[in-house]
């Protein structure tokens, strides 16, 4: 394998398109690694998480074809230790990994540890690496690596990432549920349609209003203290630009409840890999009375099991709605490789 370090984005823009392909081929198909995701986060530095930060995505090739990509980058982590962290990371991209096929991920992984261990030109310490799903490869190839070579390897559990696996049928889908939560789903469904609310929901198609909902999205999100703390300059333009990108690319679902002509509930979803991917919400209290969280999750949950999508992924985070919609655990590690 021919090993490239890219410092800059500019070199990276005409492998765009390989990179996607290699994403879909490889052993994490995620969202969060397409390249215009990564493009995006990089341009905010994640929302402003990481202010001072230095570009070191590492491409591979072989037989004249994209074969690997480590997208890292070199900063302070949060202990202040100088280290190669996966672009994405931590805060809002939930899955993260190498891209590779898992045919080439463990000849991938043994030279981009030569590569770093020898001609990178910058000081490190250690790879610290969150968020990468607990099932990837990329694990044992990283300890298998590290070992060869005397280094030291931790992994250890980050956070939970509930989901629901969907049966492909809503009826089905809440057969499986707890019988106090089925009936609290249809009720909460049935109470909201005989409002006389004007009770309506509808995932924007028009690439022409994205902005103005995506404003209103965040209008939304704002509503909750911790998030309107969340929501900096840079984190909004964080959120604008990635559903502009996920739109572009045929992947945003963003769906909103309103009430009598107002919005009272949005979920900024993403619709890939025949999977919905829960990324953000936001709730106006005052329409609390018909529970529009809960009917515009009930009926995104139909509309997925409906329309085929395998699993119904809320991201990470143990929070308890999950569960009551009848999530169940996998986790998302966090990895560090010290020289």
């Amino acid at each position: 394998m021919d090993f490239t370090l890219h410092t800059s984005f500019d070199s990276l823009a005409p492998l765009a398109a390989d990179w996607n392909r290699l994403v879909k081929a490889g052993i994490s198909d995620v969202p969060f690694l397409r390249y215009e995701y990564l493009s995006t986060w990089w341009s905010t530095r994640g929302g402003g998480e990481w202010p001072q930060a230095d570009l070191a995505v590492v491409t591979a090739a072989e037989n004249g074809q994209l074969a690997g990509i480590a997208p890292l980058f070199q900063a302070a982590n949060r202990q202040d230790e100088p280290a190669l962290l996966l672009l994405g990371s931590i805060e809002i991209s939930d899955y993260l990994d190498l891209v590779a096929t898992p045919a080439l991920l463990p000849r991938f992984v043994s030279g981009l540890l030569d590569l770093l261990g020898s001609t990178y030109p910058a000081p490190w310490s250690l790879l610290d690496w969150y968020n990468i799903p607990e099932q990837s490869p990329t694990l044992a190839a990283l300890r298998t690596e590290s070992v060869k070579r005397g280094w030291s390897y931790n992994e250890e559990p980050y956070q939970p990432t509930p989901y629901i696996p969907l049966p492909g049928d809503f009826e089905t889908y809440l057969e499986k549920l707890d019988k106090k939560q089925r009936h609290e789903i249809r009720r909460k469904l049935r109470r909201a349609e005989e409002s006389g609310r004007g009770v309506r929901w509808y995932i924007v198609q028009d690439g022409n209003s994205l902005d103005a909902e995506m404003e209103a999205f965040i209008a939304l999100m704002a509503h909750a203290p911790d998030k309107e703390t969340f929501l900096t300059p840079a984190i909004r333009t964080q959120l604008k630009d990635s559903a502009r990108a996920a739109f572009d690319f045929g992947y945003l679902q963003l769906a909103f409840l309103e009430v009598d002509g107002e919005k009272a509930c949005a979920y900024f979803n993403f619709d890939y890999d025949n999977r919905i991917w829960v990324y953000n919400s936001g709730l106006d209290r005052k329409f609390m009375e018909i529970s529009p969280g809960w009917v515009l999750l009930g009926h995104l949950l139909k509309w997925a099991n409906e329309n085929k999508r395998t699993e119904f992924d809320f991201l990470r985070g143990n929070e308890d709605y999950k569960y009551r919609f009848g999530a169940v655990n996998r986790q998302v590690m966090r990895v560090q490789v010290r020289r």
